[in-house]
Order: structure tokens, then C-alpha cells, then sequence
């Protein structure tokens, strides 16, 4: 296998992971019916993404030459796509607590039952719009990237 088929089959396969991904978490999240399937899925794209950034690295160092140099912002961007999305991620939680007037999580913990499972989703649903959006951006990427290796 030539290293352009190896570049090559390396961005579908982000390609298929993510977009699955994406899809899959924006229908939950549209539904407002968050899934524990979908994050396995949210990882498994940022796994694959990963996978083809160190293929990218190993091309690189071998000497590879893409027929175009963008092959290699939209084979490495995926990654800071996914570290940017978690930094996100992260920052729902606070979001969600500072919208509701609410100092911390323990405060969360004060509220009536039904006030909780409000807030944890509200949380939850922010985090997987996130990732959602993150993982289809990543799919947009690596299709950017096989039509141009």
C-alpha cells in the first residue's frame, strides 16, 4: 500500500467515525434525550482523529508529499478541534450553574429532585452539543482532507 492510500484511508476512516458520531449525538441532543451510546461514539471519532494525526506524523517524517500541503492543517486540526471542544465541554457545567444563579454543583445539590435532574440535563444536553459539533467539524475536515491527498 502507497503512502498516499495509507493518507488516504486514514481521513475516511476519521471521516466515517465522526460523521456517525456527530450525527448520532446532534439527534440526541436534538431530541433532548442524551445517550450513553454517544459518547463511546465521541470518543472513538477523537481515538480515529488521533490515529490520523500520528499517520500524518509518520508520512511527514517518511517524506510524503500530498498533492497538496492543506492535506496536512486538515489531517492535524482535527486534534486541536477535539482539545478545543473539550475545553468546551468543561465550561458547560459553569455556564449552566451561572445562568441559574447557582454558586457551585453543591448548591445544585440543595434543590428540590426535579430542579436537579433540570440542571444535570441542561449540563448534559450543553456537553453533548458540543462534542456533537465538534465531531461533525472533525468529519468535515478529514473529508477535506481525502479529496485533496
Amino acid at each position: 500500500m502507497d503512502e498516499r492510500t495509507v493518507a488516504e484511508l486514514a481521513a475516511w476512516a476519521v471521516l466515517a467515525v465522526n460523521a456517525v458520531a456527530g450525527a448520532f449525538a446532534a439527534w440526541r441532543w436534538w431530541r433532548v434525550a442524551p445517550s450513553d451510546a454517544a459518547w463511546p461514539l465521541l470518543r472513538a471519532g477523537q481515538g480515529v482523529a488521533f490515529g490520523q494525526a500520528a499517520v500524518a506524523g509518520v508520512l511527514f517524517a517518511s517524506g510524503y508529499d500530498p498533492g497538496d500541503d492543506l492535506y496536512w492543517l486538515y489531517a492535524l486540526l482535527p486534534v486541536a478541534i477535539g482539545l478545543i471542544a473539550e475545553q468546551l465541554r468543561i465550561a458547560s457545567a459553569e455556564q449552566v450553574l451561572e445562568h441559574r444563579d447557582l454558586p457551585d454543583a453543591q448548591a445544585v445539590g440543595a434543590l428540590p429532585d426535579a430542579e436537579q435532574r433540570s440542571v444535570v440535563l441542561s449540563i448534559v444536553r450543553r456537553e453533548l452539543g458540543v462534542m456533537a459539533l465538534a465531531a461533525l467539524v472533525v468529519a468535515f475536515l478529514a473529508l477535506r482532507a481525502a479529496l485533496i491527498v
